[in-house]
């Protein structure tokens, strides 16, 4: 069978991969850690701040079964890219949305796909009316600042076996992630 690979920052590395590993089409998923080197790295290291690297996914997927603008839209219904170092209680850089990609045919789909959430308009409630901006005569529009990165990987080392399925290792452990809005998108298995 023919794979690609992906690979996923934001939040939890823990979380994102119990998401990924439901998806339909994706055939393996990976913690680890983006953008480190050739470093010697740990857990440890990245959430003490000691080793600069993103906590992520790779994400193994058949592209016969899913594409890579519906696993984008699996990462930014379960992670926020307007949401500055991190998502639900994991907070720091190491915490950041973001894609990264490995395959020069995948970079106009990602640019694409991360021009529209960049562009995404956001209109709040106009103060003691019910209104939104948008819904008065203002020309005055508010957008939010994307904070997802869209890079090409430079290095992605797996993080230890006892981050593997963590969620499946340790049941009791709560998510932020609401998976209910997930099966909006018709892809959970």
């Amino acid at each position: 069978m023919y794979t690609k690979k992906i690979y996923f920052s934001g939040g939890s590395f823990h979380e994102l991969q119990e998401v990924f590993a439901y998806i339909h089409g994706v055939v393996d998923t990976h913690t680890g850690y983006i953008g480190a080197g050739e470093l010697k790295i740990s857990y440890e290291a990245v959430v003490n701040g000691t080793i600069k690297a993103v906590m992520g996914l790779e994400v193994c997927y058949d592209p016969k079964k899913i594409d890579i603008s519906t696993l984008m839209d699996v990462l930014f219904t379960v992670s926020d890219p307007y949401a500055k170092d991190g998502q639900g209680r994991c907070r720091g850089p190491m915490y950041q949305s973001g894609v990264y990609y490995s395959e020069a045919e995948d970079v106009p789909v990602v640019e694409l796909y991360m021009n529209f959430v960049a562009s995404h308009r956001q209109s709040p409630a106009v103060p003691g009316t019910g209104l939104t901006l948008n819904d008065t005569n203002s020309d005055l529009r508010f957008y939010r600042k994307c904070y997802a990165m869209a890079l090409p990987l430079h290095s992605f080392q797996r993080a230890e076996e006892g981050h593997q399925h963590y969620l499946r290792k340790h049941p009791g452990i709560g998510t932020f992630i609401d998976f209910s809005k997930l099966r909006e998108l018709h892809v959970v298995r």
